[in-house]
């Protein structure tokens, strides 16, 4: 039997390797910008075309590299932080297993210019798909300069499961991000088609902060701070009157590694319970220093993922330095005692005998006499006189059961309405709310199967009748059944109706949500909006879509931003889709909304010519069928 197991050849290893570790444009620039910083680099530039698919350019001011060191960095599992199992629990700096550059060398085209202070010549190195095409000595600056070209171009499988350049740009500027938020120190610079992106001088936490999200996320800053033997928690928490169900910035670093963590976020979410709503989030950004020997960053390929030692106490010293946080900045509401007309509070003495308080009250009061009667402090008090028949005038000529035709001699009296004082009311159900339109005559169609009318049931649903038995229908969900079907043909055809606002409202988004926005521009117009950019991140919203005039557009425009970060959806006709989805829901009439009749047969009428009314579009039921079998056996005892 001959042997069948053998040794893969580097190229293929390493193209294995660099399907775990580079897995889009944005997995090529974080291991680049993160070897800058670990060279020590003061200032990085980061530069991509096409959102990296075509080109991906860093240059750091660093220590740079020598001669042997740039050919050897490309070897798999070189590196200069390790030299044994122990230093894996030591480790301060960001890469460590040597696999980065060895894999963006297996699936691109690199060039590297690089260059130690102590040298006055460089070097350039051309690697393709892991093969050395050229080494020679070049005049560059200090530090080291990367291009990767071409990324995926031998494998093309890899590259086809790429996203639109829009979503691929936005990804890039997440991990931008997170690096620029833990090193504010180093200055960082991003450009994309040759424009500027991102400007961040060296500055302050907080300034670095305010420089990436806006200036107006200072005013919603808390600044955390506890120090203790296992951890030193740092960073800034939001105001609870920030909270919103979308478009939080929510970030967890340790040890300056950005890390996801939803037991410290439960943690967090924890102190603000019963200050938010439920299902809102909160803006945080946590900073952990714990010493590395009681973390393990070794669990995950892009070491995003990382494990503590001592979680559950971690967890308790962080909740509580949140609460004791929002307390300091008066964020929790407290009974205050510092004020003018504080109650005065006697020091106790146990000579002293305990006295029962005493009610003082006037036995001769009687607020329902008309007369003039003593009252505290010695006034009078005098009820005034109210003729409550009054307020019940002219009532009776516009009330529609006075004009009901006269009883007929045989008719029925199951038809007949009772008599009934002004004051008491024609129908009075509690649980549902019946609405009296134009055909409705002493509860003659609610008795036949409701005939034409529609009940509203605690302002959610509407209760109709139907050959099989009583129909439920959720008004909401109905509405936004409608509302998508007709904003999607509004998409679809740009035919959407802009409404023009009188006072343009201004709305400012960080720089990834603003390439978001750019990219559902066009349907955003073809529904109705009219942005107009003001530069920096800044859009004027002139016009919004007839029929959401009640609605706040920076938020709606926001919320559209956010959902599509969210769902990544790069085809158009997605994005059309999500975009008529999000109006809808927005749009769609409220919960505990009252209806006429009228309004409830039209939503009916409509929500039955659409293709699909039992769900919404995100898949929710709108309507459920009481069978007729089912309420008879109700009433069989």
């Amino acid at each position: 039997m001959s042997d069948i197991i053998h040794l893969l050849p580097d190229s293929v290893a390493n193209q294995i390797a660099a399907g775990e570790v580079i897995q889009r444009p944005a997995s090529v620039i974080k291991e680049l910008v993160e070897n800058a910083i670990d060279a020590d680099a003061t200032e990085v530039h980061v530069l991509v075309t096409d959102a990296g698919k075509t080109c991906i350019q860093v240059i750091d001011n660093g220590k740079g590299m020598s001669e042997t060191d740039a050919r050897l960095s490309f070897e798999r599992h070189a590196t200069s932080k390790i030299r044994e199992a122990s230093d894996l629990f030591a480790l301060r700096t960001m890469g460590f297993r040597g696999e980065a550059l060895a894999s963006i060398a297996a699936v691109a085209e690199v060039e590297l210019k690089t260059r130690p202070a102590s040298e006055e010549l460089g070097t350039r190195l051309l690697i393709a798909g892991s093969k050395v095409e050229s080494q020679e000595v070049v005049s560059c600056p200090k530090g080291s300069n990367f291009s990767v070209k071409n990324l995926f171009f031998n494998v093309p499988a890899r590259r086809k499961f790429l996203k639109s350049n829009a979503t691929e740009l936005s990804n890039v500027l997440a991990e931008f991000e997170r690096i620029a938020l833990v090193h504010p120190d180093v200055s960082f610079f991003l450009y994309s088609n040759d424009s500027e992106l991102f400007n961040l001088p060296a500055a302050s936490l907080r300034q670095r902060i305010l420089s990436v999200f806006g200036k107006k996320l200072n005013q919603q800053l808390l600044s955390v701070e506890v120090d203790t033997s296992m951890v030193k928690i740092s960073g800034f928490v939001a105001k609870p009157e920030t909270a919103r169900k979308k478009g939080s910035h929510q970030y967890f670093f340790v040890n300056g590694r950005y890390m996801r963590h939803p037991y410290f976020h439960r943690a967090v979410m924890d102190a603000y319970e019963q200050l938010i709503p439920v299902g809102e989030q909160i803006s945080y950004f946590i900073y952990f220093d714990v010493e590395p020997a009681n973390i393990d960053v070794n669990i995950h390929p892009t070491k995003t993922e990382i494990k503590f030692e001592n979680e559950q106490a971690i967890w308790q010293i962080l909740s509580a330095a949140v609460k004791e946080t929002l307390g300091r900045f008066n964020a929790v509401p407290t009974i205050d005692f510092d004020t003018e007309d504080r109650p005065e509070i006697p020091v106790f003495s146990q000579t002293m005998p305990v006295e029962p308080p005493k009610v003082h009250y006037n036995t001769d009061f009687n607020p329902f006499k008309t007369t003039s009667a003593p009252a505290y402090g010695g006034n009078n008090y005098s009820r005034p006189k109210t003729d409550w028949q009054e307020l019940y005038a002219g009532l009776e000529k516009n009330s529609r059961m006075n004009n009901l035709p006269e009883k007929q001699p045989g008719e029925d009296d199951a038809w007949s309405i009772p008599s009934t004082s002004p004051s008491e009311p024609v129908w009075q159900s509690s649980p549902v709310s019946v609405p009296l339109g134009d055909t409705f005559q002493a509860g003659k169609e609610v008795a036949i199967e409701m005939g034409n009318q529609h009940l509203q049931f605690k302002g959610r649903y509407i209760l109709t009748s139907v050959k099989s038995g009583l129909m439920l229908i959720d008004q909401h969900r109905a509405h936004v059944r409608v509302l998508y079907e007709r904003y999607l043909e509004q998409i679809t055809r740009k035919q959407g109706i802009s409404q023009g606002v009188l006072f343009p409202e201004i709305v400012q988004l960080p720089v990834s949500e603003a390439a978001i926005l750019e990219s559902i521009l066009e349907d955003l117009n073809a529904v109705g909006f009219d942005l107009s950019s003001l530069g920096g991140g800044s859009y004027a919203i002139n016009g919004i879509p007839a029929g959401v005039e009640g609605l706040n557009p920076v938020e709606l425009v926001r919320s559209m931003v956010h959902t599509a970060m969210e769902k990544g959806n790069d085809v158009k006709e997605e994005v059309q889709t999500l975009l008529a989805l999000t109006l809808a829901k927005a749009s769609a009439i409220v919960y505990g909304q009252v209806l006429s009749n009228d309004e409830m047969a039209s939503l009916v009428d409509n929500l039955f010519a659409s293709p699909a009314p039992n769900f919404t579009p995100d898949g929710r039921i709108v309507l459920a069928t009481i069978k007729e079998e089912e309420i008879e056996k109700m009433f069989q005892k």
